[in-house]
């Protein structure tokens, strides 16, 4: 993408983004911590997604800046959330992500205690488009995809229980899915069943670690988003 495709921010480039939390920066891409809330990738209906921050951002420092979509984020989840500034590490992070050499830690909270302490989750999974949700049928079909994540609970407080959950597959929605069939909703997705309010557009679901093996090493590198800074995120063992 070029600055072609932004035609009204290069006016605005000396504004200062005030939702755009920055992990880490080099020349080859930029790491942010999404906030919940909003969508993650530009589009034609809202005018302050987080690719927009990201552009506005790189504007300050150069006329044209590039910017990649590697993946995405719920508009309610928040984490760690990274984009390209050059189109060949675009497609180097496609490819990892493509062959499943990225693992995802995420958070969650939940009102309920699980009745295993950890334990792994395999489920069949249908895209509903009709209602933009994720349904857990029971035999694998055509439309139903397998999905699996492992979750283990590792704190609590007074608003619920922290699980760290590691998908193992990539399907839409699949944590809240799972979750919410596993009679856990997650505070505030009301989609899912969850009967505890929470913000606006959010719910208790960060994405807290990406981890990936740099081509040609050994070395594993990993990004780390901060928690949401409210009451809802606050354990003594964190």
């Amino acid at each position: 993408m070029t600055s072609q495709e932004y035609p009204n921010y290069q006016e605005k480039s000396s504004v200062q983004m005030p939702n755009l939390e920055i992990v880490e920066e080099n020349n080859d891409y930029i790491v942010v911590n999404k906030t919940a809330g909003y969508i993650s990738e530009k589009n034609p209906y809202e005018d302050n997604t987080i690719e927009d921050q990201v552009f506005k951002h790189l504007l300050q420092k150069k006329r044209k800046p590039y910017v990649g979509v590697i993946h995405r984020l719920d508009r309610v989840t928040s984490g760690v959330l990274i984009f390209a500034k050059k189109k060949s590490v675009l497609v180097a992070f496609n490819e990892f992500f493509s062959s499943r050499k990225v693992q995802k830690t995420y958070l969650a909270i939940v009102k309920n205690k699980p009745a295993k302490n950890k334990g792994n989750l395999v489920n069949f999974l249908v895209k509903n488009n009709l209602e933009k949700r994720a349904d857990i049928v029971l035999t694998k079909s055509k439309e139903a995809l397998d999905c699996s994540l492992s979750y283990e609970v590792i704190a609590e407080n007074d608003f619920g229980y922290l699980l760290e959950v590691k998908p193992k597959t990539g399907r839409f929605h699949q944590i809240r899915a799972q979750l919410s069939h596993l009679g856990v909703p997650i505070i505030g997705d009301e989609k899912y069943g969850s009967d505890q309010e929470y913000y606006p557009l959010s719910v208790c679901l960060h994405s807290w670690k990406l981890s990936y093996q740099v081509s040609g090493t050994n070395e594993n590198k990993t990004f780390v988003a901060p928690l949401p800074k409210n009451k809802f995120w606050e354990f003594k063992s964190l």
